[in-house]
């Protein structure tokens, strides 16, 4: 199933090894691979010498990551939910009488059974939301809001109505920029009712909300004003706001930043980019892509220390300390408060992390 031309290119009989433990997409490899297989007593780790949270993203495997030990989830992306349980660009369906008859049937199909277009989008992403939030309460969920580029959001049906053709969407039209922007309003709205939703009615107030790719603090301003007029006020209900770091601009203005939200959730990957200004999915340069660069460590550093200067939470998201452990060993020296890793790389951090606190 979802394997493409796999049945066409795998000959009867042939022997092949199928990997599950390479994150959300499953591998097909030819012959019978050596794999080790290493266990842990969940029972007995020992205490971690930091919070240990998961980066979530598919609220199907919620429940299975939940049984590994976690402070909670310190990222829960709204995209494969949009894409996988939703598929319809947002103002499509806030504008479904104005669809042509292809796209109306494709909507259609996708929300049979719910009251209207408007209350499926809400809806599905409420429901996939509080998925995730559920699993692991009533420790805290981290919810980073849609952070979709165009390109992506084109994807969805309807999408390419209402998307601009960027050269670099990277650093185009996405996150803090596009929900105060006035074409994507009442888009953003939908999300905030999700989130309202699942805080205020399903009573799951452990979810954090999170902000992607603010540039400015005047930008940041201006979402904490657009989440309050749509219902998601600061510190109301406990409600805490933080946002990404991942612009150079976050660590190197953190004190204003931080002025503002309720702290940062460093993205390596974004941060280590922008900083060493290349393009990670270029294959000529992607081998200079490295979250230990000595430009990066110093912005990380910087963002920590302001964190912990005004006592507001600060923790990685990134891909960073699932991929190098000896960075995840740095950041806990800087300081920082917690880190937040892909599930198959939970126990081993774990482990590692403890075994260097205790080591000295």
């Amino acid at each position: 199933v979802g394997t493409g031309n796999g049945l066409d290119a795998i000959s009867d009989g042939q022997v092949v090894t199928v990997s599950c433990a390479e994150g959300d997409t499953g591998f097909i490899y030819d012959g019978a691979l050596p794999f080790e297989r290493t266990t842990a007593d969940l029972a007995q780790m020992p205490p971690a010498p930091l919070k240990i949270m998961m980066n979530v993203a598919n609220p199907e495997r919620a429940f299975d990551f939940a049984m590994l030990p976690n402070a909670g989830i310190g990222l829960a992306r709204l995209e494969m939910i949009i894409a996988s349980h939703i598929g319809v660009h947002p103002q499509a369906l806030l504008e479904y009488d104005t669809q042509d008859a292809e796209t109306k049937k494709k909507i259609d199909a996708k929300m049979s059974g719910y009251a209207s277009p408007v209350d499926f989008y809400v809806d599905r992403l409420a429901e996939g939301i509080a998925t995730i939030t559920a699993s692991v309460a009533p420790r805290p969920v981290i919810v980073r809001l849609s952070d979709f580029k165009s390109n992506e959001y084109a994807n969805l049906i309807g999408g390419a109505r209402y998307e601009p053709h960027e050269e670099n969407p990277m650093i185009g039209f996405r996150g803090a920029s596009r929900y105060v922007d006035p074409s994507f309003k009442d888009a953003f709205a939908l999300e905030c009712r999700a989130v309202r939703k699942v805080r205020d009615e399903m009573g799951l107030d452990n979810l954090w909300v999170m902000i992607p790719f603010v540039r400015t603090p005047g930008e940041g301003r201006a979402v904490i004003e657009v989440l309050a007029e749509n219902g998601l006020r600061q510190g109301e209900n406990d409600l805490k706001i933080i946002m990404m770091c991942e612009v150079p601009s976050n660590a190197l203005l953190a004190d204003e930043f931080l002025d503002i939200f309720d702290g940062f959730s460093i993205g390596s990957n974004d941060l280590t980019q922008l900083t060493l200004g290349l393009d990670r999915d270029s294959a000529i340069v992607a081998h200079l892509f490295d979250e230990r660069d000595p430009a990066v460590k110093k912005l990380l550093s910087m963002a920590i220390t302001a964190a912990r200067a005004k006592g507001k939470y600060i923790g990685i998201c990134g891909q960073g300390p699932s991929d190098h452990p000896d960075l995840a060993i740095w950041l806990m020296e800087q300081g920082i408060e917690s880190v937040s890793l892909n599930p198959d790389t939970v126990v081993d951090t774990w482990l590692r992390l403890a075994k260097s606190k205790a080591a000295g």
